[in-house]
């Protein structure tokens, strides 16, 4: 049983938020705070992602607002991001993924009234 969003944790509410991405699609640390209903608390997201150990979690989909990969280039995990991104068909060039100004707020994109 699913409980109300007033009950969840932050943590637990940021968690939602990155398995909501879909594949092929990525999200800011800052967007994913917002999503979770804690705008400005992008270091917050980056801090439960750092702790978490949940395999399924797609945290590859989570960039910079500029679009870039967040670890030091050319180390390890930022290799396995690009990879893992590029699995998913997403365009990513010298460590940097193109994020339209729109795509930023992922639900403004998929619910915005046309």
């Amino acid at each position: 049983m699913d409980l109300p969003a007033g009950t969840r944790s932050p943590q637990q509410r940021i968690l939602d938020a990155i398995r909501a991405i879909p594949a092929g699609q990525v999200a800011s640390y800052g967007g994913i705070a917002r999503r979770a209903g804690l705008p400005g608390r992008a270091r917050l997201v980056a801090r439960v992602l750092g702790e978490s150990d949940a395999p399924e979690l797609p945290w590859h989909r989570i960039l910079r607002s500029d679009g870039r990969i967040a670890f030091a280039p050319g180390t390890r995990p930022w290799r396995e991001q690009a990879k893992r991104l590029r699995a998913e068909g997403v365009a990513v060039r010298n460590g940097r993924v193109r994020m339209d100004a729109d795509a930023e707020t992922l639900d403004a994109a998929l619910w915005a009234p046309r």
